[in-house]
């Protein structure tokens, strides 16, 4: 299910991004549209490895992403590099307390031993390197993204904190707990939001 151009989620988020990530309408735009292509959990996940299986950890999107190992070309690099630029970008601006416990879990999950801020600007600084032919235009988009990656997790967290994104302050005495579990958390947060929007059709 797609969210049409002119919907007024897409419109909210711009104009809270705006907000918050003033001076660069560009990457304002896109941190906006991020959040709306997120708005379904599916999205968070949509690469697979070589078998199929969806890729739910930074770590394991990594290898997939290494043309010396799992990844067949460099167009496919740059597919997942650009899909961990943008998967740890929304975790650590939208859940860094979920990100922050990470490196306090114990077992063998490889996310425990990576870094998401250094993996996204690292990400984003890939991607930008993809600057011939269809990818040229947007490669300096993608530099200032790995440059100013800091910036646009602060502009998120701001957008979090303030309430407006979440349905109003009555949600965020939950969060602590409901990022428990990430996915519904977001789902909780987008459900209220589209009801507030007078939208039903948030996917369950």
């Amino acid at each position: 299910m797609s969210i049409s151009p002119n919907h007024p989620l897409r419109r909210l988020f711009a104009d809270l991004l705006a907000k918050e990530l003033p001076g660069d309408y560009e990457i304002a735009a896109y941190v906006g549209d991020l959040l709306v292509d997120f708005v379904h959990v599916d999205n968070l996940y949509r690469i697979p490895n070589c078998t199929g299986k969806r890729l739910e950890e930074v770590g394991e999107m990594l290898v997939e992403s290494n043309p010396a190992l799992n990844a067949p070309s460099f167009d496919r690099e740059r597919e997942v590099r650009k899909h961990i630029g943008d998967y740890t970008l929304f975790l650590t601006g939208m859940f860094p307390e979920y990100v922050a416990s990470l490196s306090r879990r114990r077992g063998m999950r490889l996310d425990s031993l990576v870094d998401y801020t250094r993996a996204g600007k690292e990400s984003y600084r890939i991607v930008a390197a993809f600057d011939q032919f269809e990818y040229r235009r947007l490669s300096p988009l993608f530099r200032r993204l790995a440059e100013r990656f800091e910036y646009c997790v602060y502009g998120l967290n701001r957008v979090k904190l303030s309430g407006s994104l979440l349905g109003g302050a009555a949600l965020l005495p939950a969060a602590p707990r409901l990022l428990k579990s990430r996915h519904k958390f977001w789902h909780h947060a987008f459900r209220s939001l589209w009801s507030r929007l007078g939208n039903a059709t948030c996917r369950h």
